[in-house]
């Protein structure tokens, strides 16, 4: 016999240690959930007709191939711009459940040949291939001119009233932080979104329950934290602390130059919150609970609980990815 405390998706045991920090990560898409694992990604969408489907796929990170790619910093930066790659797919993927094609379109297709469908599928698939990069692109785009160059240049205009460079760092900062949060709590009020972070607490649950040795039933994920120290938007708000802290050290003799320079240093920035949030979400420190409790606080936003039938699908996905051997997935 033996006893068991959970706290927040943690777990003590008291005479066995069944408790193990994985690598797994996962994200939420359009009535689903995609678990990346050690060796295969899986997506796991309801359709409409209330059957869940998963599309598994094996992982082709560029990371394994070459040696300099799994240096540190240079590694968070090759795997941000994958995972945002392997997003964009898998919401993409969920997406086709729900598009509603035009009925001259599924006429035509039904009278093509099987080498004209062949020919259609693969045009079709290199438009969603630019598709998906024109997608990425345009969020990094976004991402980056929103929430990192708006602010400079909003502060610029009130920097002679502001002070010293750092007081107008921090005070960059702090708009920096106030557009993200803006930007969060307004989406979060869209009802398709809602149902988009009912899946990410999903995902959580999931990843706790198999993390914490129990059964993936969904009686046992329901009963873990939908917040988690790995979650992605933990990262984000790492990636602005760090920036506050990193753009400290650039002038502000000239607004240009200032801008200039931050979007040369993103890719440090980046890289330095993915060894960051790696570290955190594998101590057990204080120090680091202390460093991921604020993205904890705004994971209360961007998940929701669950219901059964969502944790079903989240349980489907992350049992996609799982190789049968615990270390295999060990962090």
């Amino acid at each position: 016999m033996y006893k068991r405390k959970i706290t927040e998706g943690k777990c003590t045991n008291m005479s066995e240690n069944k408790c193990h920090i994985t690598s797994i990560g996962g994200q939420a898409v359009m009535e689903g959930v995609m678990m990346r694992g050690p060796k295969d990604i899986a997506v796991a969408v309801r359709t409409p007709e209330g059957e869940i489907v998963v599309d598994k796929k094996p992982v082709a990170s560029i990371i394994q191939k070459y040696k300099l790619l799994k240096l540190p910093i240079i590694r968070g930066v090759v795997s941000f711009c994958e995972s945002l790659i392997i997003g964009t797919r898998a919401l993409m993927f969920s997406a086709e459940f729900f598009d509603i094609e035009e009925e001259e379109d599924k006429v035509k297709k039904a009278t093509m040949t099987e080498d004209e469908r062949k020919a259609t599928e693969a045009k079709e698939s290199k438009i969603k291939d630019v598709a998906i990069y024109g997608s990425v692109a345009m969020a990094l785009v976004f991402g980056v001119g929103i929430f990192m160059l708006l602010p400079t240049i909003l502060v610029g205009f009130v920097k002679s009233y502001i002070g010293s460079g750092v007081l107008a760092t921090f005070t960059e900062g702090i708009v920096r932080i106030f557009l993200f949060l803006a930007y969060i709590t307004l989406v979060s009020q869209m009802k398709d979104i809602r149902r988009v972070f009912e899946y990410h607490g999903a995902e959580h649950k999931t990843i706790f329950c198999y993390e914490n040795g129990e059964e993936l039933t969904v009686e046992n994920a329901r009963k873990f934290s939908r917040l988690h120290p790995r979650c992605g938007t933990s990262f984000l708000l790492i990636v602005m602390v760090v920036s506050i802290i990193l753009f400290s050290f650039i002038s502000w003799s000239n607004l240009w130059t200032r801008l200039g320079l931050r979007l040369l240093l993103l890719p440090l920035v980046a890289g330095l919150s993915y060894e960051i949030i790696k570290f955190a979400g594998r101590s057990k420190s204080k120090c680091m609970k202390i460093v991921s409790m604020p993205g904890m606080w705004l994971q209360k936003i961007t998940t929701r609980e669950p219901d059964d039938s969502q944790l079903e699908v989240a349980i489907a996905s992350l049992q996609s990815v799982l190789t049968g051997n615990r270390e295999d997935d060990k962090w």
